[in-house]
């Protein structure tokens, strides 16, 4: 029996290496479309938005661009997914869990929301890839997320000494809205649903609520805030943290597995500090650098294959 040459090998390799560093990258832009999301339903609630007001910019406009494809794709099997599962998948990852970690928002600081969710969606989504999808979890994934929850804790440690009793509430939603993720991401993988027909069929099926909103007056109270401010808040939510963000994530799902993709949203808070500093001019403290140096460092320990 001949050995394989060095290069065919070398080409065995690169075809290994090409779709992990394409699950990496999309993890990554994922990551990224998140905080610049955080970072506007920061910015949109100071300015005066409801979280109905940013939950409608979320879904509302992708919706609407997507729905010809689904009448194209198929109605009645909603491109294949079904509509059990479309509508689980819509609760657990789509407009019924951002309503409910927008609320959060209005008895917790936003740095201090954007640590729990994104740090039980990456322990949650562990959990379920070893449990559920009975995923093998390497020993060193397994140190980069406690890693990565001692930089959140890290992150979080300031905001958390000015919660009182009432921050409780606010704490226990964003646990919700993290487990919730994590299950969303274990579906994805296990009903072995496409990139694109999750982002498209979530979008489509936040229509639904869209008459609601309409009743509720709401279209005639964000016409107040202007042309530039709802522009700014369609594209990060509508499009960049909305589906954009969903495709990316469930395509890093497929290439890497749930398991490997749940760290992702653990480097959620750390780039949401980064985009903070960046784009409204509010610096990291020494504290909550050093929980993103720690972060960074536990995302390394978790991408690592052993």
């Amino acid at each position: 029996m001949h050995e394989p040459s060095s290069g065919t090998k070398a080409s065995v390799q690169k075809s290994d290496t090409t779709p992990g560093l394409l699950g990496v990258a999309c993890g990554l832009g994922a990551a990224l479309f998140w905080a610049l999301g955080f970072v506007a339903t920061r910015h949109g609630l100071k300015v005066g938005f409801t979280p109905p007001d940013l939950l409608m910019h979320r879904f509302v406009w992708s919706g609407l661009v997507f729905l010809p494809f689904v009448f194209r794709a198929g109605l009645r099997d909603l491109c294949g997914i079904g509509w059990s599962r479309g509508l689980v998948l819509m609760v657990l990852g789509g407009p019924v869990m951002s309503l409910i970690s927008y609320a959060g928002f209005l008895f917790v600081p936003l740095g201090h929301g954007s640590v729990i969710q994104p740090s039980c969606a990456t322990l949650g989504g562990l959990l379920f890839a070893a449990f559920l999808l009975h995923e093998r979890i390497a020993p060193s994934r397994i140190v980069g997320a406690l890693v990565i929850v001692a930089g959140l804790g890290v992150i979080g440690s300031e905001s958390i000494a000015h919660i009182g009793l009432d921050g409780v509430r606010g704490d226990l939603i964003f646990v919700l809205t993290g487990m919730m993720f994590a299950g969303f991401g274990t579906l994805v993988r296990y009903w072995r649903v496409s990139a694109v027909s999750v982002a498209v069929v979530i979008s489509v099926l936040s229509l639904l609520l869209f008459p609601i909103y309409a009743l509720s007056g709401g279209l005639s109270r964000i016409v107040t805030f202007g042309l530039h401010e709802n522009a700014l808040q369609a594209v990060a939510q509508g499009i960049l943290s909305g589906p954009a963000a969903m495709y990316l994530f469930t395509a890093s799902i497929q290439h890497l597995g749930a398991a490997r993709a749940a760290i992702f949203p653990a480097t959620v808070p750390a780039l949401t500090l980064l985009f903070s500093w960046l784009l409204l001019g509010e610096p990291p403290t020494a504290l909550q650098m050093a929980g993103l140096a720690t972060v960074l460092f536990g995302f390394y320990l978790a991408q690592r294959s052993r």
